[in-house]
């Protein structure tokens, strides 16, 4: 199964708070439908099914394209989520934990027998692929063996036996043999199989509708595709059944998949320190981490935390992304493993979804107090010098002034006005630094304000700079 590790965390955390308002407006709603039509278009992916969900609630739900040969493309059709299911496999041994009937530090022998140094790896390792496991399908296509139907049994058999890849707790390292393993420690300590037990504790408390993704093939279920190289799009033939389970067994819509984002965001059906507990990236033995947690990857850029995690079963590529800060997440379903558009469709959707950040009040006030004087500077209107310090009045005499004028007014308007960078203090004053920009010609501005929403200005100097 495919490991993205989330490279599209920069892209998409790059854009910052959500809007308050929970609604898609209508010309948010045509930039959805344009971002995923355009991304089918130019991928070739034959589908794809989005949720959105804004201010806590699920605002968004709706399937492009064509599903399978034969069939209508439904909104609610269960797409194979593949690894996104690993935070399911995860939850249930939380659950079970919750109940005193395991720990996440219980060694896995006490569990499965004749795995290699199983008294020494313990559940949490499995679970944060930190238990040395060697992984049973690197693979991005069906290895030999997957034509040929298997158990959890003998995947342990055959790969959990074998000497590790590293000492447990050590390193890191992608293994769904490590979640076979888990899957089967939830079976021996609930007495359920495992879909059933996860069926039971999270998704009918939820409300919402799973399939075991080896049962969701055929008629009425989409159809996965692939393409060997740049040629035709065609259908994939699915492996047999058994290889997914616990790395990877769920096939569901994407609405339910952002009905459980919601239960994230609310600490529902979890208890709130489960969740938390998932979160938490896992510290290898030198005390650093990747980011990884249980069954989910974790972590921030440009100060906005996410949750996260991407699956590729069989002709199908997901990725379902939570913004906890920001109580918003996108689901993404294709039925294709050709191609990164559920990477695209992602990033441009939390573009839509999340808008820019509230700035600074003072950022925002000087900003208009600069655009005025400046504004003044090219010949707007009379200088107010009591927007200015005692000492910017002294710089901008006649002469100075009739510069600024003349040099700047045959620019005519901006058309663009823009903070750069961060604020700095310096010499009592707050230093400030703008890009103004005109057809072909571009100008930096470089301020000091006295602190504060109505600081005047000490300085407002302007230098062209490179566009």
């Amino acid at each position: 199964m495919k490991l993205s590790r989330y490279c599209l965390a920069a892209g998409l955390l790059s854009v910052s708070a959500p809007a308050l308002a929970q609604s898609l407006t209508s010309a948010e709603t045509a930039q959805v439908d344009k971002t995923v039509t355009d991304a089918l278009a130019k991928s070739g992916v034959p589908s794809a099914s989005v949720a959105i969900v804004r201010g806590g609630k699920i605002v968004y739900t709706k399937a492009y394209g064509k599903q399978a040969e034969t069939g209508a493309t439904r909104d609610d059709a269960p797409y194979q989520i593949a690894s996104v299911s690993k935070q399911f496999t995860a939850a249930a041994i939380l659950l079970l934990q919750r109940e005193g009937k395991l720990s996440l530090d219980d060694h896995v022998s006490k569990y499965v027998p004749g795995i290699t140094d199983g008294d020494t790896i313990t559940i949490r390792q499995l679970l944060s692929h930190t238990a040395g496991l060697q992984d049973y399908w690197p693979q991005d296509y069906s290895f030999k063996a997957m034509a040929t139907p298997v158990a959890p049994q003998q995947i342990v058999d055959r790969w959990a036996k074998k000497p590790l890849d590293f000492k447990p707790g050590t390193q890191w390292q992608y293994s769904n043999t490590g979640y076979v393993v888990a899957g089967m420690i939830v079976e021996k300590v609930s007495g359920q199989k495992l879909l059933d037990f996860i069926k039971a504790r999270i998704f009918k408390p939820l409300g919402v509708t799973v399939y075991d993704q080896d049962l969701a093939v055929g008629p009425g279920f989409p159809q996965g595709y692939g393409r060997a190289a740049l040629g035709p799009v065609r259908p994939v033939q699915p492996p047999a059944r058994g290889w997914l389970y616990a790395a990877g067994e769920l096939a569901m819509s994407a609405r339910a998949l952002a009905t459980w984002d919601v239960a994230r965001l609310d600490r529902a059906v979890l208890a709130p320190e489960d969740w938390a507990t998932q979160e938490t990236p896992v510290k290898l033995a030198d005390g650093t981490s990747n980011g990884y947690g249980l069954g989910v990857f974790t972590g921030s850029a440009n100060g906005r935390r996410f949750v996260e995690h991407s699956g590729e079963a069989v002709g199908f590529l997901s990725e379902n992304v939570v913004y906890p800060d920001q109580k918003a997440a996108i689901v993404v379903l294709i039925n294709s493993w050709s191609s990164d558009a559920f990477q695209t469709i992602a990033q441009k959707l939390a573009g839509i979804v999340l808008s820019p950040a509230a700035s600074d009040p003072a950022d925002t006030a000087t900003l208009a107090r600069v655009k005025t004087v400046f504004a003044q500077l090219r010949g707007v209107g009379t200088l107010d010098r009591n927007l200015l310090t005692d000492d910017a009045n002294f710089y901008f005499t006649a002469t100075t002034l009739s510069d600024y004028r003349t040099s700047l007014a045959p620019l005519g308007t901006p058309t663009a006005f823009v903070q750069t960078g961060k604020p700095r203090l310096r010499g009592g004053f707050v230093n400030r630094s703008y890009r103004v920009t005109y057809p072909g010609t571009v100008l930096s501005v470089s301020t000091y304000a006295e602190p504060g929403p109505n600081g005047k200005l000490e300085q407002l100097l302007v230098t062209p700079t490179q566009p």
